[in-house]
């Protein structure tokens, strides 16, 4: 039945604490795409899982279950007991952070005040605090003109053991969609999967209301090009400088002889413009004259090819160069950069700047030097030959012509800006629709992301017609000013062949000189316009680097000397944001070479407590050691390299299986890499398929269940066989008999070597065989010990195992019901 989870547990709480049950009706416009359950109504009593493929049973936080049925409740406290809110304030949010990750509007959006209010206020409410109306707080939104959405008003971190309303690659949970909006973009903290409306500031150019001064911007080129310049004359690397010293010198060539053909050329038409007799001959009027002309223009035209073939070594390694460095600098940045980061934007915003590198040094060397060149030898012969008119009028025209050519162009860089954002954004929509097609086919919204992706492709339209034709404006003005400077200059030159004082040799001359510079001057323009381009792509580049420091060893740091594998946590606190702090004051010991398994509630912080160990978060308090040694002041690769991690999402790569397995330790032979998944218990799944381990996975193992992921995983940290293991909810997408053969290869080989291994999970049976249970609440420590002296304490451990209990038992009943 199409009723929400959120208003069964509303339901089922307020029956539980004597409140009215109208609060249901507030969220009746949202429908699941998951049924689990119904309430006893009319005397019948039960519960039923109907899953559609998106959500688990298992998924949803038992208490949720529990208060979902009306025959459970009891169980829970009586009515109006204080208890009842105590647990469900543990359970609240991850609930209705897990709901609002699956559900789909059907009538006009929620905003919803986040979880952390919702389960205060039900809190609250159970102690009788305050009306129920305040404790789902829905308010109409208008629907925008497009997709309709719930806003998060209190985002939670990007990173806790319940999902999250900002994860951005999701496989089978889509985000709600935000609306759509012709309003500014919002800021990267709002941005939803599917949506653009938001640029992170390490993938896309600054937005337009961030345009740089004109001082500044030409401060930021110059420090590119220095900065590229270095790969064109490195140092101490004196056979590259060498290189750059041979190519300058074919560049020079090039444009000796290139001014000569202009003089050879005003020479054959001086010896033809005689009294030509019957004895004469082109050869000997002539013919050395134009096989000179021919020469110099051969010459000149073998010089510059030489020179690209010198400067083509140069440039593609200056691009290697800067790419390598670039990669390596991303895959060194924190989890908090990649968790923030879109992909779609940033890997387009690294294949322009890259490719920029390339145009940058073609332009400087190839067209800039040669023209600045070209252009003073002209002035030079001109003013050598004809005087100082001449030579005048040429360096006014390109002092003009630059002029004009940089200040157009300065006015038409906002429009290529517009277009990069655009194409950024364009390129995000693309990748998020792509990586999340399942989602997308769910929901049918193949309509909306179409319109969502042709929305930013309107956008570049726009900003490509402007750059069009304030083109045409550019160069018609340039064309003008070179024009009128050749005119005058021919004017010039006939008035004096007119008196006398020069030859037609000679306004030939004048005129092929100023003329040559045409070529390269209008590439001049084009090459300007380009540099911006690039600089701006190349700004971004560089951006990305400087901006994004990764972790660094300190300067004292030493490798990792294990000596057992203990772990202390002291004083830690911790947040992923600064006003809700996930640690206060963490303090608990994993003894050397024991099993420990860390339980609690949604959303205490279990998976915080690996990313803090592995540092890809460092604590803003207190000290975490491993047999002693603080893990800040030992050596990042060696601490990773000593620590093996089967996480809840289980990243594949799109290869095959071996590969996939292999890549726990990439010089493993096959017959490791099959012993490995032997141990993993998903040998015999593999031997089933028609290709074995030669089977592609698919993109992030789109092409596998989510209990071959977690299988592949568990087999890839086997093979890589570290002293201190981590399982993060290894077994939480396999079933009770899967889970129970896995557990024990894994059991088995934690006895075959002694380490210290820490388990994480919500089913508490996989975990009771542990030698020590940690048992956090809200960040804290509140029991530890075993099984046995846990469920002694009737305390957090023991309600959460009763509750699980009391789940089991009715998913058995329920079976033997429908068998």
């Amino acid at each position: 039945m199409a009723v929400s989870i959120c208003v069964r547990l509303e339901n089922a709480a307020a029956r539980g604490m004597g409140m009215s049950t109208s609060l249901g009706k507030a969220v009746m416009g949202v429908e699941l795409k998951v049924s689990c359950g119904y309430v006893r109504d009319g005397g019948k009593s039960g519960m039923r899982s109907r899953t559609r493929g998106l959500v688990s049973r298992r998924d949803i936080p038992p208490l949720a279950h529990a208060a979902s049925n009306s025959t459970s409740h009891r169980m829970l406290g009586p009515a109006g007991s204080p208890e009842l809110g105590t647990r469900l304030h543990a359970h609240a949010h991850a609930l209705s952070r897990h709901v609002l990750s699956n559900c789909r509007p059907t009538s006009p959006a929620f905003k919803f005040d986040g979880p952390s209010s919702y389960s205060r206020s039900l809190h609250s409410r159970a102690q009788g605090t305050i009306p129920v109306s305040d404790v789902w707080k829905a308010t109409v939104a208008s629907r925008g003109g497009g997709r309709r959405h719930f806003q998060h008003m209190a985002p939670p971190p990007p990173s806790e053991d319940t999902p999250s309303l900002k994860t951005k690659t999701t496989n089978s949970v889509p985000q709600p969609p935000p609306p759509v909006s012709t309003s500014a973009p919002q800021s990267p903290a709002s941005s939803t999967p599917g949506s653009s409306s938001s640029e992170s500031s390490s993938t896309a150019p600054p937005s337009d209301k961030e345009h740089p001064s004109n001082a500044e911007q030409r401060r930021t080129d110059w420090s590119i090009i220095k900065r590229l310049m270095v790969n064109v004359w490195p140092k101490n690397d004196w056979k590259t400088r060498l290189t750059v010293l041979g190519g300058f010198a074919l560049l020079v060539l090039a444009k000796i002889l290139n001014v000569q053909v202009p003089q050879i050329f005003k020479s054959v038409v001086d010896s033809l413009n005689v009294d030509i007799t019957s004895a004469s001959t082109v050869w000997v009027l002539a013919g050395s004259l134009i096989i000179g002309y021919g020469a110099a223009r051969i010459g000149a035209a073998l010089s510059s090819e030489l020179l690209n073939a010198v400067f083509a070594n140069i440039g593609q390694r200056a691009v290697r160069k800067v790419a390598r460095q670039t990669f390596e600098h991303l895959l060194n940045l924190d989890l908090k950069f990649h968790l923030n980061r879109q992909t779609g934007g940033l890997t387009r915003a690294i294949d322009r700047g890259t490719k920029g590198i390339t145009f940058l040094l073609q332009a400087i060397i190839f067209r800039i030097a040669p023209t600045a060149l070209e252009i003073s030898m002209v002035c030079g012969i001109l003013t050598y030959k004809f005087g100082w008119d001449f030579a005048a009028i040429t360096a006014l025209a390109m002092v003009a012509y630059t002029w004009f050519t940089v200040r157009t162009t300065s006015w038409r860089t906002r429009f290529r800006r517009e277009a990069n954002q655009a194409d950024n954004k364009a390129a995000t929509v693309a990748v998020d629709s792509l990586i999340n097609f399942e989602a997308v086919k769910h929901f049918n919204n193949e309509k909306y992301e179409i319109a969502q992706y042709d929305k930013h492709l309107q956008d570049y339209e726009k900003s490509s017609v402007k750059i069009t034709t304030s083109l045409a404006y550019l160069n018609s003005g340039q064309n003008v000013i070179f024009s009128s400077a050749l005119t005058l200059a021919m004017f010039l030159a006939a008035q004096g062949v007119v008196n006398g004082t020069m030859t037609v040799g000679d306004l030939v001359m004048v005129n092929q000189l100023i003329f040559q510079l045409s070529l390269p001057l209008n590439f001049l323009g084009t090459i300007y316009r380009e540099m911006r381009q690039n600089l701006l792509d190349m700004e971004v580049l560089y951006k990305l680097v400087e901006e994004n420091t990764p972790p660094k060893d300190a300067v004292d740091a030493q490798p990792l000397h294990l000596q057992g594998g203990s772990i202390r946590f002291e004083n830690v606190a911790f947040g992923y944001h600064p006003d809700r702090p996930i640690f206060r004051n963490l303090s608990f010991t994993v003894p050397a070479g024991k099993k420990v398994a860390i339980v609690g509630p949604s959303g205490c912080g279990k998976s915080t407590v690996f990313r803090l160990l592995y540092r890809f978060y460092e604590p803003g308090a207190g000290r975490i050691y491993i047999d002693e040694q603080d893990v800040t002041r030992v050596q990042l690769e060696s601490l990773r390299r000593a620590i093996g991690v089967v996480p809840q999402d289980t990243p594949l790569f799109h290869a095959d299986i071996m590969h996939n397995v292999r890549y726990g330790r990439l010089d493993a032979t096959d017959e490791e890499v099959k012993e490995a998944a032997r141990k993993a218990n998903v040998d015999k799944t593999i031997a089933r398929l028609p290709a074995g381990y030669a089977t592609m996975v698919g993109e992030r193992g789109l092409m596998i269940s989510g209990g071959e992921k977690q299988r592949l995983a568990v087999a890839r940290v086997m093979l890589k066989d570290p002293p201190i293991l981590f399982f993060d909810e290894a077994t939480s997408a396999l079933d009770a008999h899967t889970e129970s053969e896995l557990m024990k290869n894994i059991n088995t080989a934690l006895l075959d070597k002694a380490r210290t291994s820490i388990f994480i999970a919500h089913r508490l049976r996989t975990v009771v065989e542990s030698d020590l249970i940690i048992v956090l609440r809200e960040g804290e420590v509140v029991e530890q010990g075993t099984h046995e002296e846990l469920m002694k304490l009737r305390g957090l451990y023991y309600s959460m195992w009763q509750q699980q209990a009391s789940l089991e038992r009715i998913e058995e009943e329920e079976a033997a019901q429908e068998g």
